[in-house]
């Protein structure tokens, strides 16, 4: 004969709690409420590390450079602050003339006025940074594009540039500018940019900063890096 197990009635009411708690929570899930236990599986890593104490303060120095209102295209512009000046009509982009005023801002050199005019300065620079001129500045090149995005969050001031293969059509220059994007959306885009150009952004990407130029896609430039020393 089974002996039969009599178990205590606040037992029984725990365990129907816990059950009903149970069955709650997971119609709760059912509706589309997020499990606080799954937030980190569900969470879209940055592709390139964090972003430095030196990299935010690159990011003060391309948000407080006005680059949307300043170096505006079709003006003659000052190179270095680009505000319009009188003289003749300006050329289509001052891409050049804003990347060489941020180097000036953070310390770097780079090819600019008045060594070099500010017509078809863009390609100027790029060929300038693989030379010897350029590497006894401190500019090195970058292999990839998650590199280029990798050293600008760590606070480098790296450079997305582009010779055009035409001498008498204009290269392109901009600024690689820290950002936490995905993986997912450098592959697709490239890394994040500061320009000035035939349209102006304070933040973009290289595929939409360089759609004007015959290039493929965002592994179409190169870039280079420089070393910012602290401030």
């Amino acid at each position: 004969m089974k002996t039969l197990k009599f178990w205590p009635a606040a037992l029984l009411l725990s365990t129907a709690g816990i059950v009903h708690v149970g069955l709650a929570a997971a119609a709760q899930l059912s509706e589309g409420e997020v499990n606080p236990t799954n937030e980190r599986s569900n969470h879209i890593e940055p592709c390139c590390g964090p972003i430095s104490d030196v990299g935010t303060k690159l990011l003060g120095v391309l948000d407080q450079s006005d680059v949307e209102h300043l170096w505006l295209p079709h003006a003659h512009v000052n190179w270095e602050t680009g505000m319009p000046e009188a003289g003749a009509p300006g050329y289509t982009s001052h891409c050049s003339a804003y990347a060489a005023a941020i180097g000036k801002r953070l310390d770097v050199y780079m090819l600019r006025p008045p060594e070099h005019s500010p017509v078809l300065l863009a390609s100027a620079q790029t060929a300038w940074f693989g030379r010897a001129a350029g590497e006894q500045a401190g500019w090195y090149p970058i292999g990839t594009a998650q590199q280029a995005q990798s050293l600008s969050n760590a606070g480098e001031l790296v450079v997305a540039s582009y010779e055009s293969p035409n001498p008498r059509k204009p290269g392109h220059i901009a600024i690689v500018r820290p950002s936490l994007k995905s993986a997912a959306a450098l592959a697709e885009d490239g890394p994040e940019i500061t320009q000035a150009g035939a349209q102006n952004y304070t933040d973009s990407n290289v595929r939409t900063g360089f759609k004007h130029h015959d290039i493929a896609g965002p592994n179409g430039v190169l870039y280079f890096g420089h070393v910012v020393r602290a401030r």
